[in-house]
């Protein structure tokens, strides 16, 4: 079964959406990384799902998406692209984990993300 384990807030000005969230909700914002700023939503004796926020690209520029991890990203992608998901960024590889972003049916985007 394929799990929320991610989020992604994507702004035009993410220093602004990093500032809210961190003064509304107390999440813990770090600095940014490769212009992505990692964000903790729990501790150890409430955890939350984590996330990050950037600023959103030109083929997402706003908005939110949730990361599914999965074990075979590319069975995931093949198995979406069947069932009528358009491919946003096909497969992309990272130190630890393989990424991919895809827009299912009726409109939603979402991630799939498989560990290394």
């Amino acid at each position: 079964m394929g799990r929320v384990v991610l989020f992604e807030m994507n702004s035009q000005d993410p220093k602004r959406a990093a500032e809210f969230y961190s003064t509304v909700f107390g999440w813990k914002i770090a600095d940014p990384n490769w212009g992505y700023q990692p964000v903790t939503t729990g501790d150890n004796d409430k955890p939350g799902i984590d996330g990050g926020i950037s600023m959103g690209p030109s083929d997402y520029p706003h908005g939110t998406r949730i990361q599914i991890e999965v074990e075979d990203i590319e069975q995931a992608i093949s198995k979406s692209k069947e069932l009528g998901a358009q491919i946003v960024r096909d497969k992309m590889e990272f130190d630890d984990f393989y990424l991919a972003y895809l827009v299912d049916p009726v409109g939603i985007g979402f991630g799939l993300i498989q560990n290394k």
